[in-house]
């Protein structure tokens, strides 16, 4: 098993003929496996392990976030599904003017849960693919170790103790927070000390019995809709009962010896995508040179430019992001880098935190899946009858009417969660992804750089150390970060080059997202996975 241990280059990946998961917990992994060895698909291994790691890991996500999916099948197509809920009908501009918010949303509490979770209408999508392709698991089965870790507990993770320590003053007093995540005393459990979620057992049980539907029009939606309202959400009822998750084509690039697909808007999915093409484009040579960090780093710059100028609801999309991915489109971009020199970088960084699982089985079936409460905890707000934490993505709005994402009911926000996908000329297909907010399509390109475009091993393409531009995990300063494990010499370089670098204290740190990937091999070759030595999780196979 390929877990948190092992730091470094030396981190290798698991191998398995059958079936192949990997995730940021090792619980959730768990869950993914059993599926697969009892005969289940890929889809249904991702199902178990996104409700598992609900409850395990739920600093990072839990019932009441969104979700995307990317999907594999084995005549090699790929379908997108997207989970993603809107403003509810009563978040307006003017509503959050007579609460005292004339220009930023509140990022904690009530009035930051202001649109509709969308993740479980994402799983109800993802149970019908699984059945089209064979799967015939009950649900009831597949939420089962998530109901088992949320009714007799789960030890709380090193992760979870320190980002909860690092929160607590701001989230202390936000309703059922305390309740949830605080000991009697008020204090952060330990690393370790049983943790357990009754009402959430409660409702992924009534799920498990009732139907994914029943919580946007059912006797847990009527539950969440009521606890909304008295916390002073301003999502209703109504807006519950309208949402369903949409099926959409994904995004699609060609390189020289691969193919990427992602997740269209109001995803980030066009930068992850835009960054591996110019890179492949300026033609470097050398893995883990000063050419391939600034190179990709320069490639960043010029993807989230277009990505702030154009990613928003994809109903209201005033440009077509495939335009951007062009032969032409890229080219221009290339021609824009200075090979020597860093574009100067005042930007305005998105943080978020997230999880990325992803799932692979003989029969082709390849998944790549990703689902968040957006900051650490979300909201905060914890509903009382059903245990559901909402997410707080709404924050990505503008109150400013002029903006690529302002504040509307039914709009969609800017999601920097994206699934990735990738085939390989030998006939590889790679499920990869990561958590990190604004670090996630930079991460995919680190990895996808090492392992796809340098032959990097698996593992190691996880495991190497890596940088982020910009902010993330909720740090203040817009520079250029390396891990503490990072090559001095390159670090030297990249400052000369005009680089505002910071060195982090940690050799490798949770800044940098936690990476994963799925591996179908050719013919006999059979499956891969591994899973970030930064997290707390995994790859297993069967």
């Amino acid at each position: 098993m390929a877990s948190g241990a092992g730091w470094g280059s030396d981190h290798e990946s698991v191998r398995a003929g059958s079936g192949m998961v990997a995730t940021p917990h090792w619980l959730a992994t768990e869950a993914g496996r059993a599926v697969l060895e009892e005969g289940g698909n890929a889809i249904e291994a991702a199902l178990a392990a996104a409700a598992a790691i609900a409850v395990v890991y739920p600093h990072m996500n839990q019932l009441g976030g969104d979700g995307f999916w990317l999907i594999r099948d084995p005549r090699g197509r790929v379908a997108y599904v997207e989970a993603a809920g809107f403003a509810g009908a009563k978040a307006t501009p003017a509503f959050y003017r007579e609460h005292g918010h004339e220009e930023v949303l509140p990022a904690r509490g009530p009035l930051a849960a202001l649109t509709v979770p969308g993740q479980i209408g994402g799983w109800s999508l993802a149970l019908e693919a699984a059945a089209a392709f064979g799967g015939r698991m009950p649900l009831r089965r597949l939420l089962e170790p998530a109901i088992a870790h949320a009714r007799t507990g789960f030890p709380v993770s090193a992760s979870q103790n320190r980002l909860t320590t690092e929160k607590k003053d701001e989230l202390a007093s936000v309703p059922g927070f305390a309740r949830n995540f605080l000991d009697e005393e008020g204090a952060v459990p330990e690393a370790g000390t049983v943790q357990r979620f009754e009402r959430l057992a409660d409702t992924l049980e009534h799920l498990s019995r009732a139907g994914l539907d029943d919580y946007y029009r059912g006797d847990i939606g009527r539950e969440i809709a009521a606890d909304l309202e008295r916390a002073g959400s301003p999502v209703t009822r109504e807006d519950l009962a309208a949402f369903h998750a949409v099926r959409r084509a994904p995004l699609h690039v060609k390189l020289s010896t691969l193919e990427l697909w992602g997740s269209p808007p109001p995803t980030q999915g066009l930068a992850t995508l835009m960054i591996l093409a110019i890179f492949d484009r300026l033609g470097v040579k050398e893995p883990e040179s000063f050419a391939h960090v600034h190179g990709l780093i320069e490639a960043t710059k010029r993807a989230f430019l277009v990505r702030d100028r154009v990613v928003t609801d994809f109903e209201r999309l005033t440009q077509d992001p495939a335009d951007f991915l062009t032969k032409a489109a890229i080219d221009r971009e290339v021609s824009a880098i200075d090979a020597r020199r860093a574009l100067p970088w005042p930007h305005k960084a998105a943080p978020g935190d997230t999880i990325w699982l992803g799932a692979a089985d003989r029969s082709g079936l390849v998944v790549s899946y990703i689902q968040s409460i957006y900051w650490e905890f979300g909201s905060g707000l914890v509903l009382p009858a059903t245990g559901v934490l909402m997410q707080n993505r709404g924050t990505s709005f503008s109150l400013d009417p002029t903006a690529v994402n302002p504040l509307e009911p039914g709009r969609r926000p800017f999601h920097t969660l994206n699934p990735g996908m990738a085939a390989l000329a030998d006939g590889r297909v790679v499920a990869f992804g990561c958590m990190g907010g604004e670090g996630q399509p930079q991460t995919n390109a680190a990895v996808m750089s090492r392992y796809a475009l340098f032959g990097a091993p698996l593992g190691e393409a996880v495991a190497r150390p890596r940088w982020l531009l910009g902010r993330s995990w909720g740090s203040p300063s817009l520079t250029l970060k390396l891990e503490g494990a990072f090559d001095g010499g390159i670090a030297d370089q990249l400052a000369r080059a005009g680089h505002e670098i910071e060195i982090l204290p940690q050799p490798y740190a949770d800044m940098m997202g936690h990476a994963g990937a799925v591996v179908l091999h050719p013919g006999r070759e059979g499956l891969e996975g591994t899973h970030d030595p930064r997290s707390d999780g995994g790859a297993l196979g069967v």
